[in-house]
């Protein structure tokens, strides 16, 4: 595993971290997830990425690693990063959604009783939501922060418009933005127009969820969509409607890059994002450890020669392969 600092701060991050968003939860295989956790931190991933709405059902995948983390990995606490979130519908009625003083600091309080962790290392606000003031929002971090209840406090999915409030907010009060996370990927190029920079600019960090496009820049959707993908079953982001005839073509020339290089297509996808030097770290789901550990020799080939960048940028150029949603 190769580490790096994570923007401006003294805290290093595995270049490749776990996120737990799916196949974690209480509807699926203990064992599995059990395996899949104690690979990762086997192979130097320190960072495992939750928020309170991971399930389902909703809160299980946090209860499911505090069990995992308790029988297994207890004595490592201090050795890896643990963050969660919360902002995105988590229990009924006006208070269980949003990004109010009231939701996250009741949310990080139930995420570390769920986990049965005294302290998260990371703690995010989860989404604008368009309503609350961001003043309200970030000083609900800096009290959470205050309170001993995080180490750091993070932004996700905040438009560019408010990114920069954000830090300001934060460094003004000396709790500043340690990362932002992002959905980023070569199908979701968004985040190349400004936010990357502007978090650069502000010594944030900056992690990527969906690298694979939530397996589109995989081999899963070459032969048509299997009957037990997400697309399929229509639990996750990714819908029927988007594993378009482009989208197949081009995950299909891209693969052959990638083989030219000794990749798989997933490795060539994760080493694509990671070239950046102004991104800390990518997330990765993964639904078994064969999967997971293809995952991880990304890490064996980060360089990209000139004609390699110039053979991807030119099947990626089509407008209709981009996803922005969030």
């Amino acid at each position: 595993m190769e580490y790096k600092f994570c923007g401006n701060s003294g805290l290093q991050l595995p270049k490749i971290s776990l996120g737990l968003w799916h196949n974690f939860g209480s509807v699926d295989n203990f064992e599995n997830a059990t395996a899949m956790i104690l690979h990762a931190w086997e192979n130097g991933v320190t960072h495992f990425d939750l928020a309170n709405n991971y399930g389902p059902v909703p809160g299980s995948a946090e209860t499911n690693f505090g069990k995992i983390l308790k029988n297994h990995l207890a004595s490592h606490r201090d050795e890896m990063l643990v963050s969660s979130k919360a902002g995105h519908d988590m229990w009924p009625g006006p208070y269980g959604d949003g990004s109010s003083r009231k939701n996250l600091i009741a949310s990080c309080n139930q995420s570390l009783k769920r986990t049965g962790l005294e302290y998260f290392d990371i703690f995010y606000s989860h989404r604008y939501d368009g309503v609350t003031p961001v003043e309200e929002t970030m000083q609900a971090l800096i009290d959470i922060v205050h309170q001993g209840k995080a180490l750091y406090v993070g932004i996700s999915k905040y438009p560019p418009a408010l990114q920069q409030k954000c830090y300001d907010i934060l460094a003004e009060a000396h709790v500043p933005c340690l990362i932002s996370q992002y959905p980023y990927s070569m199908f979701n190029r968004i985040v190349e127009t400004d936010t990357i920079e502007i978090a650069a600019k502000n010594g944030s960090g900056f992690i990527c969820f969906s690298p694979l496009a939530q397996g589109l820049l995989t081999e899963k959707y070459l032969k048509g969509i299997p009957q037990d993908s997400r697309a399929a079953k229509s639990t996750g982001f990714l819908q029927v409607n988007e594993v378009t005839p482009e989208r197949v073509e081009a995950a299909r020339k891209l693969k052959d890059i990638a083989e030219q290089r000794g990749q798989t297509l997933p490795q060539m996808a994760l080493a694509w994002i990671l070239r950046d030097n102004r991104i800390t770290s990518v997330i990765v789901g993964a639904s078994s450890v064969k999967q997971l550990d293809n995952n991880l020799h990304a890490l064996d080939n980060l360089t990209f020669t000139t004609e390699d960048l110039a053979e991807i940028e030119d099947i990626l150029k089509d407008p209709a392969l981009q996803m922005y949603k969030v």
